[in-house]
């Protein structure tokens, strides 16, 4: 794929997912001026990440409910205002909260800084990377499948998320 490639088809992306695009606009712009979450954008996370899942997004619900505002503030906070260069310790703040996986947290850092990340995906990983593995959903392979993605988004002169969500949606419609 080239440049016009991978922005039609992140155009496509925010075309077929409309609802989630905006909300992860909306949702990106506040977090870049606050530089932190509250407890009820998490669970605004919680519900773009698991639209299509309702029973995973009612168990995730229910388990970042536990955090308390001070916490999930004080967490994401850290995590956000550091220099993006440190991605395993904004990983790790974002996932001590509870319910807050690496796939929460890849979400988090993509809405917050789209130009560098993108979201921790099956379908992004095996565009890239080959058959993912069976334990995908770890820090670890997010910070392996960032470098991936971001190699591509320097390659093509793109945001991180613009390839992703080019990649994803390419996969979907691939596999219908």
């Amino acid at each position: 794929m080239d440049k016009t490639d991978f922005l039609l088809w992140s155009r496509k992306y925010d075309k077929s997912f409309g609802w989630q695009a905006q909300k992860e606009r909306e949702l990106g712009a506040k977090l870049r001026k606050a530089k932190a979450l509250t407890c009820g954008d998490l669970a605004q996370v919680v519900e773009w990440k698991f639209k299509e899942e309702p029973e995973k997004k009612v168990r995730v619900l229910a388990l970042v409910a536990r955090n308390d505002e001070a916490t999930v503030n004080r967490l994401s906070s850290q995590a956000l205002s550091i220099p993006s260069c440190e991605d395993a310790y904004r990983m790790n703040c974002l996932t001590l909260l509870e319910g807050v996986s690496p796939a929460i947290a890849s979400v988090i850092l993509a809405f917050f800084d789209p130009k560098q990340y993108g979201i921790l995906d099956a379908a992004v990983w095996k565009a890239l990377l080959g058959n993912p593995p069976p334990n995908l959903l770890t820090t670890q392979n997010y910070l392996k499948l960032l470098t991936a993605i971001r190699k591509t988004a320097a390659k093509q002169n793109l945001d991180v998320r613009v390839i992703d969500k080019a990649l994803y949606k390419k996969s979907l419609d691939e596999s219908s």
